[in-house]
């Protein structure tokens, strides 16, 4: 895993949904290098150790990554201080991503603050995706334009019906596989790429096994240091053999296949 250590100029910044920040930072070494589904560490003023915080796009031509994060701790608040022109200490690209293949047809799920993770994927899987995006709300709903700008097609679902599904999108998962059963001349889906909270994505795994379609799945953990020597982030894991073990999220992962996990 190669990872640098580089000064981020903040080039733009803009509050998307209460609390919910679009950031794009100019870090062109990690740029170059980043994959969907890896993360970066920030040194945040407040704290001796780092935030990780998922790349949510990547444009290697203008040396720049997106992120999109929300107020949950002292850490993500001085974020949100930061301005156009602020730099940020960053390390990165952290962890192993998601697996890109354009020609597989993909559903990506995603649960919140879960979804922008899965945007970087949608950039290069463009028409052969499906986005189901969750939300409690619709006031909580965010970067719906980028999937459809991407030509992906989306289906949301709200926990409150205020837009689209009345839900959990795990439900709504469960439904688009039914009906594609059903469907003979429809063509099967390929594989699902999920984000989200842990029981979303413990269900997402089970609907993925019952349908038999390989499920990527992208863990939260509390980390440390992001690079696996800390052991902070630990995960129980299985092999082939049904063997179980622990894996560190930020090394291993964050993303793992969803069989590999022990729920």
């Amino acid at each position: 895993m190669k990872y640098l250590q580089e000064i981020g100029t903040i080039t733009n910044k803009t509050e998307i949904a209460q609390g919910i920040y679009d950031v794009i930072l100019y870090c062109p070494k990690i740029a170059d290098i980043a994959l969907p589904g890896q993360f970066i560490n920030i040194l945040c003023s407040c704290y001796t150790l780092r935030r990780p915080i998922s790349i949510c796009g990547i444009d290697k031509e203008d040396g720049c990554i997106r992120i999109v994060f929300e107020i949950r701790g002292q850490g993500t608040d001085w974020l949100a201080t930061l301005d156009i022109g602020d730099k940020m200490d960053i390390t990165g690209p952290l962890g192993h991503g998601f697996t890109i293949d354009n020609n597989k047809r993909t559903i990506l799920i995603g649960g919140g603050i879960g979804v922008p993770p899965l945007l970087s994927i949608a950039r290069h899987t463009g028409k052969n995706t499906t986005a189901l995006l969750g939300f409690r709300s619709k006031d909580n709903e965010i970067l719906i334009r980028d999937f459809i700008g991407y030509g992906s097609k989306v289906m949301v679902a709200t926990d409150d019906g205020s837009d689209g599904y009345h839900g959990f999108v795990t439900a709504l998962l469960e439904r688009l596989l039914f009906e594609q059963l059903l469907n003979e001349k429809q063509p099967r889906y390929d594989i699902i790429q999920a984000c989200g909270p842990r029981p979303m994505l413990k269900i997402t795994a089970a609907i993925a096994e019952k349908y038999n379609i390989k499920c990527e799945v992208s863990l939260e953990e509390r980390m440390a240091c992001g690079i696996g020597a800390c052991l902070v982030c630990a995960c129980k894991t299985k092999d082939k053999s049904g063997e179980e073990h622990y894996l560190h999220v930020c090394k291993n992962g964050p993303v793992f296949d969803a069989k590999e996990v022990v729920w």
